[in-house]
């Protein structure tokens, strides 16, 4: 009896399933590093690691080289999340694997489509045609979801200037996706059009093989178009249809929904 009666004093172990950071967590980090520059915040999350496993996202698309560079400035092992749709430019693959090469990233993992899924709701590949929302879900959305559940957070190369949807995102947010509570992190957020272009120049970056042909947003090709001069530079994206993100990020995502109180944009 001592022993039952000292067994069930014992607390017990439970797991916590709560959600990783919560809107909170969100609002804290952003005044944390209002006044800090970009090399300073992705220092403190890739190397101090204040946001616990960190994974960066890159489509390798026309500015993906600036923060990919400045990312492997800190840490060349971060894990590159790369969504191999079988939907991809030439150019994209080519133009990945230069820069991986360049810069020394020595984590880049390929995320590919179940083929389960194709075979079943895209097995001519045109569903990009009738249904794009459904093919980005099914060869981006779905092997993201998957990949990033193995992360506390993940790093984005948003930029304000990209689009109206976009204009008011902060450095750090909620990822709406699911209910983990992971962090979305935008270190370029507050980056303009002229400073991607100056850091290009002095780090001697390597550009996209499709931008001198005018495309400023590179996704699959059959959704893309170069930019006509005065659009945004995603009007290339799904044109002719109401779809301005792949489905990933959720259009507007932390600027679309009520705001916290005392919530502040880093800009």
């Amino acid at each position: 009896m001592a022993s039952a009666a000292k067994l069930s004093s014992r607390p017990l172990d439970r797991i916590d399933t709560g959600p990783r950071f919560s809107e909170a967590d969100a609002i804290r980090l952003n005044r944390m590093f209002r006044a800090s520059d970009t090399n300073e915040l992705l220092t403190a999350v890739l190397k101090d690691r204040i946001a616990g496993d960190v994974a960066l996202v890159s489509s390798f698309g026309a500015e993906s080289a600036v923060l990919l560079h400045l990312a492997a400035q800190v840490d060349p092992h971060v894990p590159v999340l790369f969504l191999d749709t079988d939907k991809h430019f030439p150019e994209t693959i080519a133009y990945r694997d230069e820069l991986v090469a360049r810069l020394g990233l020595t984590n880049m993992q390929v995320l590919t489509p179940d083929p389960v899924d194709i075979a079943a709701k895209d097995d001519n590949g045109l569903r990009w045609s009738w249904d794009p929302d459904g093919c980005c879900d099914l060869r981006k959305v779905r092997p993201l979801a998957k990949a990033l559940a193995h992360f506390d957070a993940s790093l984005t190369g948003r930029k304000a200037f990209q689009s109206s949807g976009r204009a008011t995102l902060p450095r750090f947010e909620i990822d709406a996706s699911d209910a983990q509570g992971r962090l979305k992190i935008n270190p370029l957020i507050d980056w303009s059009a002229a400073d991607i272009d100056a850091y290009f120049e002095a780090h001697d970056l390597p550009r996209h093989p499709l931008v001198e042909q005018g495309y400023l947003s590179i996704g699959c090709a059959p959704c893309t178009r170069p930019v006509k001069p005065g659009e945004d530079p995603r009007a290339g994206r799904w044109s002719g249809w109401e779809k301005t993100e792949c489905g990933i990020h959720v259009p507007g995502e932390a600027g679309d929904k009520d705001l916290p109180p005392d919530y502040e944009p880093v800009f």
